[in-house]
């Protein structure tokens, strides 16, 4: 009789000198390994990773992390480095929907609609009061008087959507370069804001989540819009201004009239995913993040969304700072940069079209994440044993 068994595992690879990746040490690793996160029988709903902590949660919505901690980012109470998955109580023995990681911060939405934020406070970017340097507590951000729906940490910035679908924006990574591009024209509120500010422009209609950059931010409506604003130094806005104070819808025709169905972003480049099916790309390429050849230094190729066919029918999409994870057809595929070994193909260097991750072709892919340098990845391995009959 043959039984075969299904056995899932987390793989973690890519840069890891603050234990990012969970492997109880602090070396880079080139290609997938086997992180232990305490609770194996469990299946993970979310992974992802910050600028160099790890965040996990739960099917029954608890938070597990790892990493850097200096700033208190991990949430624990304390500020030293972890180099395992350790799980993160909540005030309030709340359950955590959706987790999202900044450079040094961590962004906590709650099942019931609140947001907690943990770690920097350096530039606004938990959204509590400024007399806060850092929190190593997760605490509750007590001005947003709705329910939020979705959250995502930039570099230094964080957007939420709440539930009637407004979008609101606090911390101030992107202030300088909309003091500069905007001069001598006043800075809008929400871009100068170290509590969450309502982003104005944005009322034709509501929206479903977001996503950040660096520099940007991206929000994609319940109709398929995409509307963009921040910097758009690598053109990932698509526009010919350097930076958008508000936001600006993406023209639809430049995808060829589809509805979006997701937005992904790394620190300088976006990915689309179309209601087809289709993946589209654009912003800065010198990595590899595009996943296309960019031909020239010309940025008019790069800042056009184009498509990446390899990429067609992508379950997920996983972007980090400058590289990205996608599963399609349960395949973990992997490209941009990789100093670090974050694209898990063994070697250093950057990967400019998707490619399988080959210690992973045997596996089912079920969830991806990144970091700014590193990658995680769920995947079910079959193990089949011939036990006679």
């Amino acid at each position: 009789m043959e039984t075969s068994t299904i056995k899932c595992a987390l793989y973690t690879w890519g840069a890891n000198s603050f234990g990012q990746l969970g492997l109880k040490n602090a070396e880079d690793q080139v290609k997938p390994q086997c992180a232990e996160y305490g609770q194996e029988a469990r299946t993970l709903r979310a992974i992802t990773g910050g600028g160099g902590h790890s965040a996990l949660i739960t099917e029954s919505g608890e938070l597990l992390v790892c990493g850097q901690n200096h700033k208190g980012q991990l949430g624990l109470g304390h500020v030293s480095e972890v180099m395992t998955f350790q799980l993160c109580q909540l005030p309030g023995s709340r359950t955590v929907q959706q987790v999202s990681c900044g450079w040094d911060f961590t962004i906590i939405l709650t099942d019931d609609g609140h947001v907690l934020a943990c770690g920097s406070n350096a530039f606004g970017q938990l959204g509590i009061s400024p007399q806060t340097q850092y929190t190593a507590q997760p605490l509750l951000i007590t001005s947003l008087r709705e329910p939020v729906i979705s959250v995502a940490a930039g570099l230094r910035h964080v957007l939420a959507v709440t539930g009637s679908g407004g979008v609101y924006q606090w911390g101030t990574g992107l202030l300088s370069q909309a003091k500069r591009a905007l001069n001598p024209q006043p800075v809008p509120a929400h871009l100068s804001s170290k509590e969450p500010c309502l982003v104005t422009g944005l009322d034709q209609e509501p929206a479903k989540c977001v996503t950040a950059g660096s520099a940007h931010c991206a929000c994609l409506t319940v109709s398929g819009e995409v509307f963009l604003w921040g910097s758009n130094k690598h053109g990932q806005l698509c526009r010919k201004e350097t930076f958008l104070p508000l936001p600006t819808a993406l023209d639809r025709s430049l995808l060829n009239g589809e509805r979006v169905s997701a937005i992904h972003s790394g620190w300088t480049h976006l990915i689309a995913q179309t209601e087809s099916g289709r993946v589209l790309t654009w912003g800065r390429a010198s990595y590899g993040q595009l996943g296309r050849q960019v031909t020239t230094n010309d940025s008019t190729e790069s800042s056009l969304p184009s498509e990446v066919r390899t990429l067609h029918g992508a379950s997920q999409i996983a972007c980090g700072s400058e590289h990205n994870l996608a599963i399609v057809g349960n395949q973990v595929f992997s490209w941009g940069w990789n100093e670090h070994g974050m694209c898990g193909d063994g070697s250093l260097c950057d990967v400019i079209q998707p490619q399988p991750i080959p210690d992973l072709q045997n596996a089912k892919a079920l969830l991806i994440g990144c970091g700014a340098g590193h990658s995680l990845a769920l995947c079910c391995l079959k193990n089949s044993e011939d036990t006679g009959s």
